[in-house]
């Protein structure tokens, strides 16, 4: 590990004491109980967060998660950082408990460094509409953070240097319900291998997460390209409503 790395999680370290009292072991040198505290080594990133089961508050969560999304902002760990504009790293809250994720940025999102703002967004905007939520009532992610050149699917590698970063999110937020737009996202969390075609509508679990409910369901821009597909995604949002308690439209 470099000086500039070591520099980077001591600042962050520094920064959980001050802002998370349960963590002034980090100094002190004193224990903590047992499961409060998830160490993640995954690759070359080095994160700690805290366990969802520990109990804070959204403006906790919006401090550490914004402690992530700057360490994200300078990620160097694979070849999208040479070509990207801006790291697209997520954006919403977790007042709802619903969580999506999609694939990861195109043309506008790189530009603007935002999720879900084009032409896919705006139908993403509508299908959270739908629902009965705003977009502010949800929390939106990709599995990369950083546009492919060309649009394409991003590789087994850039997943996994963007892994670290996704699963950092969801332990930070917490998140009861999870929608996973797209084949990417739902292959990457579930670590599964089949077509989204075979798993869309069905209720998941994510390996690291059992107790969020996860539903897979078609990508917005796949809508865009087959509008006959939007019936199967308000069948799979209705049931993620009912998850949730929402009232079902007449």
């Amino acid at each position: 590990m470099d000086r500039s790395s070591e520099e980077d999680i001591e600042v962050y370290l520094r920064y959980l004491e001050k802002n998370i009292p349960n963590l002034a072991f980090l100094s002190s040198g004193k224990a903590l109980p047992k499961g409060s505290l998830k160490i993640n080594l995954s690759g070359n990133q080095n994160k700690i967060t805290p366990e969802p089961t520990r109990s804070v508050s959204l403006k906790e969560n919006a401090m550490v998660l914004e402690d992530v999304r700057s360490m994200a902002l300078s990620c160097q760990q694979c070849p999208l950082a040479k070509t990207r504009q801006n790291v697209v790293f997520g954006e919403g809250s977790g007042r709802s408990g619903l969580m999506f994720v999609g694939e990861g940025p195109g043309a506008d999102e790189d530009r603007t460094g935002r999720p879900f703002v084009g032409r896919a967004g705006d139908l993403l905007t509508k299908m959270i509409l739908a629902m009965g939520l705003k977009r502010e009532d949800v929390y939106i992610a990709n599995t990369v953070k950083c546009r492919p050149p060309g649009n394409r699917v991003p590789s087994p590698e850039e997943r996994e240097a963007c892994s670290p970063f996704l699963l950092d999110q969801i332990r930070i937020l917490n998140p009861k319900y999870m929608v996973l737009l797209g084949q990417t996202a739902m292959q990457a969390l579930l670590s599964r291998t089949e077509g989204i075609s075979r798993l869309r509508g069905q209720e998941c679990r994510l390996p690291d997460f059992p107790g969020v409910r996860v539903l897979p369901t078609y990508h917005p821009a796949y809508l865009l390209r087959n509008p006959y597909a939007k019936k199967d995604v308000w069948s799979d949002l209705k049931t993620v409503m009912n998850w949730m308690g929402l009232p079902l439209p007449e």
